[in-house]
């Protein structure tokens, strides 16, 4: 980006009012079996993402922040504790995309689909009006307005990973969980990308825990937690 504020993500309704309820888990424990070693990757974390707010998630490789990501979106069970999406507390049991939205570190992207036709899924699955107008309006904010047309293996890894967040903003989640959303990108173009997502928190309600290393990401959160050898505390 070149001094300009990103572009507010125009969704395929009017900005719905905050959401109630908390993205979340209490006292979550998770052990796996590594041969003959015991590995505890989660002891006894609780967390809360609340409608509206960015909330950073850090921590070295293996300090549990996979895992946690894992078990608050039910692919992964843990061995006690629960999770909250909403007002509702859960075992395992997955969402819906508007209720909890990813950005996977690997994209996920249907490598037979457009950018267009894979940011538009998810509003047409959720039986928006004009699934494809929505997914062109995120895309253009995102700056992909040039390659909407391109199959992701067309593209740049940092086009990949925008496509990616495109996907999972255009329905206007109330949550949103992203892996490394930043990775690829450069500090121009993760602004931009934090600009909009701020902008989906503040219009939408959306609650975002975003997974990462990139200090821009971080400085752009309201607050940072640590993953440390499956704890997690507030960063100091």
């Amino acid at each position: 980006m070149t001094g300009r504020h990103a572009a507010p993500v125009p969704g395929p309704s009017p900005a719905p009012p905050p959401r109630g309820g908390v993205l979340g888990c209490h006292d979550l424990v998770k052990t796996y079996r590594r041969g003959r070693e015991e590995v505890r990757a989660l002891r006894g974390v609780t967390l809360e993402v609340r409608p509206g707010e960015v909330v950073a998630l850090v921590g070295r490789s293996g300090s549990g922040k996979t895992t946690l990501l894992n078990c608050l979106l039910g692919w992964e069970a843990p061995d006690a504790g629960t999770t909250t999406h909403g007002a509702t507390a859960r075992g395992a049991a997955r969402t819906s995309w508007e209720e909890v939205a990813v950005v996977p570190q690997r994209f996920g992207l249907l490598e037979e689909l457009s950018l267009l036709d894979n940011v538009a899924l998810p509003a047409r699955l959720a039986g928006h009006d004009d699934p494809a107008a929505a997914a062109v309006a995120v895309l253009e904010a995102l700056g992909l307005a040039a390659v909407v047309d391109r199959a992701p293996a067309e593209v740049s890894l940092g086009q990949a990973q925008r496509t990616a967040l495109a996907r999972a903003l255009v329905v206007r989640p109330a949550f949103l969980v992203a892996d490394e959303p930043t990775g690829r990108l450069d500090e121009d173009t993760t602004t931009q990308v934090l600009g909009v997502l701020r902008d989906l928190c503040t219009t939408a309600g959306t609650g975002a825990l975003v997974a990462s290393h990139d200090t821009t990401t971080i400085a752009h959160a309201d607050r940072v937690l640590r993953m440390s050898d499956g704890r997690l505390e507030p960063d100091a």
